[in-house]
Parts: C-alpha cells; sequence; structure tokens
C-alpha cells in the first residue's frame, strides 16, 4: 500500500509507476501539496522546515480511512497545521540560539505568485517577519482566515480551539498584523522602482543617491547565521545603513554582480560573487521609501533560489 511509504509524492513522481494511475491517497495529496507547501511555509519562514512538516503530513494522511473525510482539502490543512505548529516550537528554540538577526528563507518565484495580489502580500518578507510577532496559534489563525479562508469552523479543528476562541484569536491577529504591516499597498512596479535606484545607487557608490531612497528610520537585518559574516544587530538610520552598505560593497564591487529576481512573489536582488549566490535582497516599502532593507546571506537558507518553488492558495 502506498501508506507504507516514507516518501511524501511530489509533482515529478506522482507517487506512481509510469503507466500507473495514483492511488486515491496520492491523488489527493498531490493536487493540494503545493497548498500545504504554501500553508506550512507561512507558518513557519523556513522552506526546509515547511518540507518537513510535508512530510510527515503524508505519513499521516496515507493511513486516513478516506470513506470517513468529507473534505479533503481541510482536512490535509488541518494535519499541515498541526504539524506546522509543532514544529514551530522547536523552530522557537533554534531561534534562541540563532547567531545574529533571523530572516525568513527566500523562495524563487513564479510570475503567477505576483499576479495573485493577496498570496504576494501574504509571502513577501515583509509581512512573513510581521508574522513572526504573533504567537503560535494566533500566526496558524491569521494565515488559515486571512490568506486561505477557511472557516471559523475547520480552523478550530485545526488548531483545537471552540470557533468563538478562534473569533477572538483572529480579530486580536488582524488587530496586531493592521499595526504592523506596512502603512499602504505597495504595488510590484514601486518595489522594482526602489530596487532599481538601489542597485544604481549600490554599482555607481554613490552615497547620496542611496540616501535619497532608504527613509530616515530605515532597518538593515542582515542573515549570515554564524555561518558568513553579516551584521549582527540591526542597523538604524538612512546615514547608518548607507555608509555600512557602502563599505561593505566597496570591499567586493570588482568581483560581485547584482541581478533582478522575483523572490516570495515581489521583486528582488540577487547578489552573486564568482557566479554563486551570495546574498538575496529584498525590502519593505513605506511612502515610496525603503524602510526595511532584509539581506540573507546563511548560505544554508539559499537554496530554494535555484529553481522556482510554486505556491497556492
Amino acid at each position: 500500500m502506498v501508506g507504507t511509504s516514507r516518501t511524501a509524492p511530489d509533482d515529478r513522481d506522482g507517487g506512481m509507476s509510469r503507466d500507473e494511475r495514483p492511488d486515491p491517497a496520492t491523488e489527493a495529496f498531490l493536487i493540494h501539496r503545493n497548498l500545504l507547501f504554501t500553508v506550512a511555509y507561512e507558518m513557519l519562514g523556513s522552506a526546509a522546515d515547511a518540507e518537513d512538516v510535508l512530510q510527515e503530513t503524508w505519513m499521516r494522511w496515507a493511513g486516513v480511512d478516506l470513506s470517513e473525510v468529507q473534505n479533503q482539502r481541510a482536512y490535509l490543512v488541518r494535519i499541515t497545521t498541526r504539524q506546522a505548529l509543532s514544529r514551530l516550537r522547536t523552530l522557537g528554540r533554534r531561534k534562541e540560539s540563532y547567531v545574529g538577526p533571523w530572516l525568513p528563507e527566500p523562495l524563487l518565484t513564479a510570475p503567477d505568485v505576483a499576479e495573485d495580489v493577496e498570496l504576494a502580500d501574504s509571502v513577501s518578507i515583509a509581512m512573513l517577519l510581521v508574522l513572526e510577532t504573533l504567537t503560535p496559534t494566533e500566526r496558524a489563525v491569521f494565515v488559515l482566515r486571512e490568506v486561505f479562508d477557511l472557516t471559523y469552523d475547520e480552523i478550530a479543528a485545526a488548531v483545537d480551539k471552540s470557533a468563538a476562541a478562534v473569533r477572538q484569536i483572529a480579530h486580536r491577529a488582524r488587530s496586531h498584523v493592521a499595526a504592523r504591516r506596512p502603512r499602504g499597498a505597495v504595488s510590484a512596479a514601486e518595489t522594482r522602482d526602489a530596487l532599481e535606484a538601489f542597485q544604481r545607487a549600490v554599482e555607481t557608490g554613490d552615497l547620496q543617491r542611496l540616501l535619497d531612497i532608504l527613509a530616515p528610520d530605515v532597518v538593515l537585518l542582515g542573515d549570515g547565521g554564524g555561518v558568513v559574516q553579516a551584521v549582527l544587530k540591526p542597523v538604524v538610520g538612512a546615514d547608518r545603513v548607507a555608509r555600512v552598505l557602502a563599505a561593505g560593497i566597496g570591499r567586493i564591487a570588482a568581483a560581485m554582480s547584482l541581478q533582478p529576481a522575483q523572490v516570495n512573489g515581489y521583486p528582488a536582488l540577487v547578489l552573486r560573487l564568482g557566479g554563486e549566490i551570495d546574498t538575496v535582497v529584498t525590502v519593505r516599502i513605506d511612502d515610496g521609501l525603503i524602510t526595511g532593507l532584509y539581506a540573507v546571506r546563511n548560505p544554508e537558507k539559499l537554496s530554494y533560489m535555484e529553481q522556482e518553488t510554486a505556491l497556492r492558495r
């Protein structure tokens, strides 16, 4: 039986031989796989951990009696949510001992993610950082309700709360997120324009041009994970951020290249050294200026930048 498999099927192998259709459990899992990955990723901010959650989800799903499942999507999301909540606790302990700021794992995403504005906003690095300020249960409820539009009853079953409690949690989480998310809707075009200006400033070494696009209270976060060099504390203020960037880029200018890419549904920049990905740069925009600058350098977090990741709602 497929349920004995220890490896979750994916779209490449389909969990079947060349001449067979997948069994019902495998077929249902494949249909919803990208959705389940997106749920797990939005809850964890880590693609590697999201893949582990999918593996755990599959192992449980493969043993379910499908004749007793009325809504396969909701049932699979429930399993995924519970596994993600469990992993969030482990991830929380890991973050406590992390060297320097912890940033979400960037994903190279397909154009269709950017076309779904709500999905792109929900997986943007800026939003994932806002979600980091929620409790695990608040994060799960917010993601399932606001992004995936599950009913309160479905969410209640996933987080082991009453529907009434879930409504209260959802209200609290929405208020919390609203107070911390970017102040206005930011289009991909605005982000692209800001990044192009940032790229020109960096490539020309024009400190004033850099200052012109940074908000006075801009915050620079760098994630090296203790593996590679990065700022160990947030750098705050346009002048300080500009000087840190100018000094850092100045040392590698001759060997580096900056290329645009779609990362987590929004334009971003990929810095390469010797043809290899060294840093992924994403931004938060408020009122046309860069208020958040996020540089992921930890090589363990860059593997999902080599090929596009499919995200779905």
